[in-house]
């Protein structure tokens, strides 16, 4: 086997074994009672995010490649997300307990890992490798969500979470000036891409080129302060604010945080965001399973669509759209090297990224300048989805990946987020990842930055 080859086989291995620890510390430290998390439409229970991530290593990896049975063959309408309803997952008869999910785990790990290290690796299987892997941290960051939406403890990798403050004062950066011109968007998409050392998934491809006129958009997402000053000026009780969709998310949402207090009484329309209250006339935030007070300098997080679009209606702002945002963010030109991180290529660092649920959002919006785009803008992976004006539709040319509900199934009605967020998993994001959420998600690490009307 050549250098190259043997490098590229311990990379993967380092890799599944990392995903491999990050699960099991995500389930390991959840008594029996916590893994029975109460229904959400926004989670799935830890275990079943387990089970379904190893059945995924079976189907594409060992099945696919050696045509290895399934570990279980009654199990694996279970696993499959489009075999089962969202709802059945919590039908605790159906599902083996702890220790038979994780020994199940353990197995398809073991196999997986086993095959690196005796069979022959080119560029196709270690590109279906990689798919499993980057797959399964899609799961860990939602399992790190849903932590976030029943209350439990913050997950083991988060540094220190109970300290009230860790961001320091945000300082006022400004609007970056994009000048017009053609550049380029997207990752590559012909077939002999696998060939190609950059990873990407369907809904990235093609990489094409877009000529934007000249724009200005924020350096710094906005914090929770910005924020504030649009929830104390009565900004969800002012319908003018908000479009057609956002009315109607107002008349239909319900205020989810005050649910955490059986104090006060949920209220059929939200006054601010999904896990902010007022206490004593101090605003506090819900992190995990305690309330802290509210750092005017950290970005804001869980935020829907909607109510993004209604602070730029009265701050006289907007949104970016994806290709404005990516331009912003990786400045690729044609005929120059392409990057693909706001920094270059290296992959993404802590001094450059809040990322892998480590610090969770706490850093003041002008933190992190070693991450800085060409232009000057922070932040822009890592901390928060961010939003778009654009709804999620493939590129020209877009052709379906070995997994083909990968992208087509939010065609159409999600919105496109980009950069990744603070529980993102740092060995999967880029510049040119789109994550597509429902324009009412507000239980997922978004946020968003803005552009100049």
């Amino acid at each position: 086997m050549t250098e190259t080859g043997t490098a590229q086989k311990d990379e993967l291995l380092g890799m599944l074994e990392e995903t491999r620890n990050r699960t099991l510390a995500l389930v390991d430290t959840l008594s029996d009672d916590q893994l029975q998390v109460p229904y959400h439409p926004g989670v799935n229970p830890p275990l079943w995010e387990m089970g379904h991530s190893s059945f995924f290593y079976e189907v594409f990896v060992l099945n696919l490649l050696d045509g290895t049975p399934s570990y279980d063959p009654s199990m694996d309408d279970l696993w499959d997300s489009f075999h089962i309803d969202h709802r059945d997952r919590w039908s605790g008869d159906l599902f083996p307990g702890r220790e038979q999910t994780r020994e199940y785990m353990l197995t398809i790990y073991d196999r997986v890992a086993r095959r690196i290290r005796e069979q022959p690796l080119d560029e196709y299987t270690r590109y279906l490798y990689r798919y499993a892997i980057y797959h399964q941290h899609m799961h860990i960051e939602s399992m790190t969500w849903c932590r976030q939406t029943v209350g439990y403890p913050a997950p083991p990798a988060v540094v220190d979470p109970l300290s009230d403050r860790l961001s320091y004062d945000h300082e006022t950066l400004g609007d970056a000036e994009i000048p017009a011109g053609t550049w380029l968007i997207g990752m590559p998409g012909e077939s002999e891409d696998y060939a190609r050392e950059d990873f990407a998934f369907d809904g990235e491809k093609p990489r094409h080129a877009v000529t934007l006129d000249a724009f200005r958009i924020s350096r710094t997402l906005v914090s929770n302060g910005e924020f504030l000053d649009f929830v104390e000026d009565g900004g969800y009780r002012r319908p003018e604010l908000w479009s057609f969709g956002g009315r109607k998310w107002l008349q239909t949402e319900m205020d989810v945080s005050l649910v955490f207090d059986e104090l006060e009484p949920v209220l059929r329309e939200p006054r601010h965001p999904l896990y902010w209250r007022l206490r004593g006339g101090q605003w506090q935030q819900k992190f995990f399973d305690h309330w802290r007070p509210l750092d005017r300098n950290a970005p804001v997080v869980q935020l829907s669509y909607w109510e993004a679009e209604a602070w730029c209606t009265w701050a006289g702002r907007r949104l970016p759209t994806e290709a404005e945002w990516e331009v912003a963010a990786l400045g690729n030109r044609p005929g120059e090297s392409f990057s693909r991180f706001p920094w270059g290529n290296d992959s993404p660092t802590p001094d450059r990224a809040d990322m892998d649920a480590t610090m969770m959002g706490r850093q003041s919006v002008s933190a992190l300048p070693a991450g800085d785009s060409p232009f000057g803008c922070r932040q822009m992976i890592g901390t928060a989805w961010e939003w778009t004006s654009d709804q999620f539709l493939p590129y020209d040319g877009f052709r379906v990946d070995m997994y083909p509900f990968m992208s087509t199934l939010q065609f159409g009605d999600h919105k496109v987020t980009k950069g990744g967020g603070c529980a993102t998993s740092s060995m999967l994001i880029r510049g040119t990842y789109r994550q597509a959420y429902l324009p009412q998600r507000n239980d997922v690490y978004t946020g968003f930055r803005t552009c100049a009307v």
